[in-house]
């Protein structure tokens, strides 16, 4: 009989740390060679093409020693920070235990444990399908409403966005990210709120479902009050399926668990998560649905296997999910976010009579989105509409390079086109990042408001970008 390894042999063969050291500062250039190409140019474009040495919670540090604050969370991943110690020590300890993970011929108590602790934030639902990603989630929402209510179209928002694999590129809203990759699945976009056009395309019969974020990633719009209530009558009179995307929404991020859940009688058939179940780690998606609707797509033994994924519910991914529920419940997570949430979103909202340029600030817990709009004076119209001839979206850029390269603090312009900055930090953050968040996203607005050169030398750069790159 052959004897398992006992763990104490000598690592042999790979030094990782050795690695780093000596090819580590090559990052760009490899990244260029081998991989995206247009990444690293586009970074050095805008300054972007930082060094970071380190991380941890809600900051990294470059070689010299500075932090940077990060509200991007990376694109809200890191929903509890970089490396948080509690979901650090799970994976650790899953990786001691040496589990027979993946057989595929049994079934490991992980799974379960962490269905059911997801299941318990949304009791109406009873299953879980779990993959990869989020894009994987939607895929596997989409799959079972189709075959659930044996229908083939699925309804979406202008707009949306759901991730990019052929299936949750269907119902994508938006074209830059479609051109080029039909024919996808049929589909139909609505507007935002648009409850005429849902039950137009409803009373055709052959809707399977229609998926929604309830707060769009891409410019951050919250759906209209009583609209995902109505949206769901409307949906089931037609034996339809209400689907919620929460990839970026869920587990806290707008000051409720589900930001379905900010309605009152809201309850998808189906909903999606993933980013921040997976701690930042090992990548989790899943899909949370009603028993009826697994019981349909798994409806004998032949059909066991007619959805799955090689690596789902595998046992790092499941560790890290279960130690990610453990500290939001024990930390206060949610509650956390939507305090510190309304402190960042109103002390931001007291700026929009103080600056011309701008517009709106809008959002829910720690999801924010500051938008901005044409000034009235007319030395600063003259230079947005030199900006917005160029190419929409290039005001915010301004002000999202100026954030890092002279505060140190990362974040991102909310899609393509979009005079957007989106705001979606570690839900760990406090009033100390909330602090320094506003002083320098004030200075940047003094800047633009009081013709800074530098500021405005560089929106030269960015249109003369634009514009070779038509």
């Amino acid at each position: 009989m052959t004897e398992p390894p006992t763990g104490t042999e000598p690592l042999k063969g790979f030094d990782l740390a050795g690695l780093l050291a000596e090819r580590g500062a090559e990052r760009y250039e490899l990244h260029a060679r081998h991989l995206n190409h247009q990444l690293p140019r586009m970074l050095h474009t805008i300054g972007f093409d930082k060094v970071y040495e380190r991380a941890e919670g809600a900051y990294f540090w470059d070689a010299d020693g500075n932090d940077y604050l990060d509200m991007l969370a990376g694109f809200g991943v890191m929903g509890l920070g970089r490396h948080h110690p509690v979901v650090r020590k799970a994976l650790h300890d899953v990786l001691d235990a040496s589990l027979a993970d993946l057989t595929r011929f049994d079934c490991q108590p992980l799974p379960g444990l962490l269905a059911e602790k997801l299941l318990a934030h949304s009791p109406h639902l009873d299953r879980v399908f779990f993959g990869n990603s989020g894009t994987e989630a939607v895929e596997t929402a989409l799959k079972f409403a189709r075959y659930a209510t044996g229908k083939p179209r699925v309804l979406y928002c202008s707009h949306a966005f759901h991730g990019l694999t052929t299936g949750s590129l269907s119902v994508n809203g938006e074209a830059g990210f479609r051109d080029g990759f039909a024919p996808l699945l049929p589909d139909t976009a609505i507007g935002l709120g648009d409850l005429a056009a849902l039950e137009r395309e409803l009373r055709r019969g052959d809707v399977a479902g229609f998926v929604v974020e309830p707060i769009q990633g891409k410019g951050v719009h919250e759906t209209p009050p009583g609209f995902l209530y109505a949206a769901q009558e409307l949906l089931h009179k037609h034996k339809a399926l209400l689907i919620a995307d929460e990839v970026q929404t869920g587990l806290g991020r707008t000051g409720d668990f589900y930001a379905y859940q900010h309605e009152e009688g809201v309850e998808p058939d189906l909903v999606c998560v993933a980013k921040a179940l997976s701690g930042g780690y090992v990548p989790v998606g899943a899909t949370l649905g009603k028993d009826w609707i697994f019981k349909k797509v798994y409806s004998s033994m032949d059909r066991v296997l007619v959805h799955s994924a090689s690596f789902g519910s595998n046992a790092q991914a499941m560790a890290a999910g279960l130690a990610v529920l453990s500290v939001i419940e024990d930390e206060q997570v949610v509650a956390n976010a939507r305090m510190t949430g309304e402190l960042l979103r109103s002390r931001l909202a007291a700026l929009v009579d103080r600056y011309e340029l701008l517009h709106e600030v809008r959002g829910r817990g720690l999801m924010i989105g500051i938008e901005f709009g044409r000034p009235d004076s007319i030395k600063l119209r003259s230079r947005w509409t030199m900006l917005q001839a160029a190419r929409k979206g290039l005001f915010a850029q301004m002000v999202v390079v100026p954030l890092l390269q002279k505060h140190r603090i990362l974040t991102q312009v909310s899609g393509d086109h979009l005079e957007v900055i989106k705001l979606i930090p570690p839900l760990t953050i406090g009033e100390r990042e909330v602090d320094r968040f506003v002083a320098a996203f004030t200075a940047v607005m003094d800047d633009a408001h009081g013709g800074g050169g530098l500021m405005w030398d560089f929106g030269k750069t960015l249109v003369k970008q634009a514009v070779g790159n038509r």
